[in-house]
């Protein structure tokens, strides 16, 4: 949505793209930070950061009415989505930025976080998101980048993975332990280069399972 990649133009093809394929919509807003790719924690005032979330769901909007398409979603995106996780200042700024559009939208949030309770107490329809691609911490944090063990890149691991969130509500840590969670939707990052063959594969391999897909 513009705060770290993407313009109007980038934005009309996915929103074309969507349409053609039937997928839903959901803004992606994040940190104003381009050259980090939004994957850095930023320090910013409340007021700040309220209208920086606030216009790039209300840009895409804009982009959308345009397509006569519809946003369903709201998905903060890298640092911001994880300092919301942990962080209730900034969970609560992200809540009354998606609170302030007028019509209801499904926000996703990772299971047992902070902005997760807090949309639940607030009335905000939430989605609890899982990471078919990414380890997770015994916190249901995500391992960090930094470390060499952050990414899931073998697609049957991937898939391993993603059947025992999904069907048994557990997820297996770096540190072994299988720690309760609850997926409801999944995410592939796009920036990988083999996404949309993981994607594929994995819609397989859910199917092949009884997962129902929507």
């Amino acid at each position: 949505c513009g705060g770290h990649a993407g313009d109007d133009e980038t934005m009309n093809q996915v929103v074309e793209l969507a349409k053609k394929n039937r997928v839903k919509i959901g803004a992606h807003p994040s940190f104003p930070d381009p050259e980090n790719f939004g994957r850095i924690p930023m320090e910013m005032p409340c007021a700040a950061l309220y209208h920086t979330v606030k216009s790039q769901i209300t840009r895409l909007m804009k982009v959308l009415r345009s397509n006569d398409a519809q946003l369903h979603h709201v998905k903060p995106h890298g640092a911001l989505y994880n300092q919301a996780a942990s962080d209730k200042r900034t969970a609560i700024v992200v809540l009354e930025a998606v609170k302030s559009i007028p019509f209801p939208l499904q926000l996703y949030v990772p299971f047992g976080s902070v902005i997760a309770d807090l949309a639940i107490e607030e009335g905000v329809h939430i989605k609890y998101e899982v990471f078919a691609d990414r380890n997770y911490n015994d916190d249901l944090s995500l391992v960090s980048r930094k470390l060499s063990n952050a990414l899931i890149t073998d697609k049957s691991a991937m898939s391993e993975h993603v059947i025992r969130m999904v069907s048994r509500g557990r997820v297996k840590t770096i540190t072994g332990k299988e720690v309760p969670i609850k997926a409801e939707t999944i995410c592939v990052h796009g920036d990988n280069p083999k996404a949309v063959s993981l994607v594929k594969y994995l819609h397989k391999q859910l199917r092949k399972n009884q997962v129902e897909i929507q």
